[in-house]
């Protein structure tokens, strides 16, 4: 469970509510369903029309996915590396528990590249390609939905002023009516609700989570580079240390393994 985004959103929904209701005589009035519907419906339509129903559809699961469960601490890097070490070793030494280490691996995709080397399928270079390949896939298909997330951003602020339109539409109609003046301030006000309600859903909901899953489709392929760069060092039965050196490239100076510590430990 990702508790800092799930924090976030809250605050956010916080925020949104205290700066719409703290010192307002009148609260209800910053309800209005006439504004709702055109901004989420007119939303909803504009993002099937964009990226088709099924696409669209599967918004609501990357959000509860992406958003709601993944979670990358920032000292996942390291961390890869220290178990690529131990990998490392197990295949230098051909330890009889090698089958059952790569068993006990939780990263998914650092489970499967190793076990491809067990399977002896691919010869290294092939296997390496073919590793390079899936890294690219992984990335391209989170940036699709950071990208669909960021695109969406465009159509609540749209929709919005949509509604303030018609809105104002309506409010220019009944000027000639009889004391029509005493319901302009009224009006106007709700005509801008519509506005309000688009600004907010895209700017504290949709594109901070777009962002969000770019910085995550960014270090998920970091973390899968530093995996397929220790795989062919495992391949060609690398010394550990030389390993850690060579996957610390990738990372900055702070965030790099101590493999000199590791070793008094």
């Amino acid at each position: 469970m990702n508790f800092i985004n799930i924090v976030g959103i809250i605050f956010a929904i916080t925020v949104m509510l205290f700066a719409m209701l703290f010192g307002n005589p009148q609260p209800m009035k910053m309800l209005n369903a006439h504004g709702a519907i055109i901004v989420l419906g007119g939303t909803m339509a504009c993002v099937g029309i964009a990226f088709q129903l099924p696409r669209a559809l599967s918004m609501v699961r990357v959000f509860f996915k992406g958003i709601l469960t993944t979670s990358l601490s920032r000292d996942i890097n390291k961390q890869i590396i220290q178990e690529m070490m131990v990998m490392a070793e197990a295949f230098r030494n051909n330890d009889p528990k090698l089958a059952e280490m790569i068993d006990a691996v939780k990263d998914p995709f650092m489970k499967e590249s190793l076990t491809a080397i067990t399977d002896e399928v691919l010869d290294p270079s092939r296997l390496l390609k073919v590793l390079h390949s899936r890294v690219n896939t992984i990335y391209e298909r989170y940036a699709d939905d950071a990208k669909m997330f960021i695109a969406c951003g465009k159509y609540p602020p749209a929709m919005g002023l949509m509604g303030a339109v018609t809105g104002m539409i309506f409010l220019l109609g009944s000027l000639g009516e009889p004391g029509a003046e005493k319901s302009i301030g009224p009006n106007m006000s709700i005509a801008l609700i519509a506005t309000l309600y688009g600004i907010a859903l895209a700017n504290l909901f949709i594109i901070p989570v777009g962002e969000y899953l770019q910085e995550i489709a960014k270090r998920i392929r970091t973390k899968n580079f530093i995996i397929v760069e220790g795989i062919r060092h495992i391949q060609t039965r690398q010394n550990p240390v030389v390993l850690a050196e060579e996957l610390n490239s990738f990372l900055l100076p702070s965030e790099r393994v101590d493999w000199k510590s590791l070793g008094k430990k």
